[in-house]
């Protein structure tokens, strides 16, 4: 059952209030009494011209019209993109996910391309054609364009890239954490949740991660990561995040890919590494001797199985790497105030340094997975004043600050993300 309908009006001439009032009171009456929302679109730029016709849908009222109209939300755009976004954050405002989309026959192909980039999985979409709905007579009959050619795919990403990019940054200017410890010769930081494009509020701002669990299409991570790479001074098309799978898997850039990692390193200028976090560790490490870098995801799993560690030994391996030139910075992460794991869980960081557990007798005791993170590392041999985890806001619990960062802990499963990154300047 639909719990949104969106009905296509655009490029469309209904010839008369009558026929209007007449299409309307169809879609109404098939769908108000089931449907939370219902919606006209119209626009009127190229993308919306595919039958060669130019008329922008015209809904001039009369009384009875705007009686009828007020059941309905208007959404009026030049562009298919801001249109069709702009209906989403009305859908997302309400956690709507099943919608049903009343279209022309011969805009549907165009609708369900525009609908691909923008929507994820987390979305049921039917469609249902236009003239079906109002029992023939009202528009003449049309032929659904069953195919998008490679160009007009390439414009409606252009269309909504370009969209995408005239948003206004929201909830703040975009700011990256940084570390004394890591000198110049690399680009680095660290994320913090403001000053980017998503809009949903567990994602909201700057969310850098899409996957078909939440509302946020990579379309929208990508810009993003846009503004984040011209901010850092980056280039995006050499950007790579960790396949994050919480074990201790490292791909040394140059051999093959494994199909999950939670480590890269790279010796390679101008390629930028990430690791995602919203309450795991993205860890940094730079070695300004060999010139090069690595980065880890580490949450309480990878922590155990030695992830920071492991990315550690592939730079000593791959590069000549030496334990006393790597820095190693750790960025922001859930802290002991508000993780807790099962009592067998707990025990393994125990075992590491009954300084990672608090409250050990609780049956679900709070664990440190940044003091067991920095006791492994120093255990392996990096020096501990080259291991930075608190100052620069690095040790703020991600949990605690809603303000600032994401967290899965606090938040559920649509969370956001942010990451740490690295590169070699080039």
């Amino acid at each position: 059952m639909a719990e949104a309908v969106l009905i296509d009006l655009s490029g469309l001439k209904l010839n008369s209030q009558k026929n209007c009032h007449q299409a309307l009171n169809a879609v109404q009456y098939h769908h108000a009494a089931k449907a939370k929302f219902l919606c006209i679109m119209c626009c009127g730029n190229t993308s919306c011209e595919r039958d060669g016709e130019h008329d922008n849908c015209e809904l001039e009222t009369s009384n009875g019209l705007s009686a009828l109209l007020g059941e309905f939300e208007t959404v009026s755009n030049p562009s298919m993109a801001a249109s069709l976004y702009i209906f989403k954050q009305k859908i997302d405002e309400r956690s709507l996910s099943s919608i049903k989309v009343i279209v022309p026959r011969h805009r549907k192909t165009l609708m369900k391309a525009f609908i691909d980039q923008l929507f994820t999985d987390v979305y049921n979409f039917e469609f249902e054609d236009l003239q079906v709905t109002l029992g023939g007579g009202l528009l003449k009959q049309s032929i659904e364009i069953k195919v998008i050619t490679a160009q007009e795919r390439e414009e409606i990403q252009s269309e909504i890239e370009t969209y995408l990019r005239s948003l206004p940054a929201l909830n703040g200017e975009l700011t990256i954490i940084t570390s004394p410890l890591i000198p110049d010769i690399f680009i680095h930081g660290f994320t913090t949740r403001t000053g980017g494009i998503s809009y949903i509020p567990t994602l909201s701002s700057f969310n850098l991660f899409s996957s078909s669990k939440r509302r946020d299409p990579k379309i929208v991570v990508q810009e993003n990561l846009r503004r984040l790479a011209n901010t850092a001074g980056f280039n995006m098309e050499k950007f790579y995040r960790i396949k994050t799978d919480h074990g201790s898997d490292v791909w040394i850039m140059g051999k093959k890919e494994p199909e999950s990692y939670d480590g890269i390193t790279t010796n390679q200028k101008g390629i930028t590494i990430a690791a995602l976090g919203a309450d795991c560790i993205p860890i940094v490490f730079a070695d300004p001797v060999k010139k090069a870098c690595g980065v880890a995801h580490s949450g309480w799993k990878g922590t155990l199985l030695g992830v920071a560690l492991a990315t550690v030994n592939a730079m000593i391996a791959e590069y000549g790497s030496s334990l006393e030139d790597i820095v190693v910075v750790l960025g922001p992460s859930v802290g002991p105030c508000c993780f807790t794991l099962p009592k067998e869980s707990a025990k393994a960081f125990h075992n590491i340094h009954p300084a990672c557990v608090r409250l050990f007798d609780l049956p679900d005791p709070y664990v440190d997975i940044r003091k067991a993170t920095r006791i492994l590392l120093e255990r392996g041999g990096i020096l501990p004043q080259n291991i930075q985890d608190q100052n620069q806001d690095l040790n703020l619990c991600t949990s605690c600050h809603p303000d600032k960062f994401f967290s899965h802990v606090r938040d559920g499963l649509n969370f956001g993300t942010q990451i740490g990154f690295i590169s070699i300047r080039e």
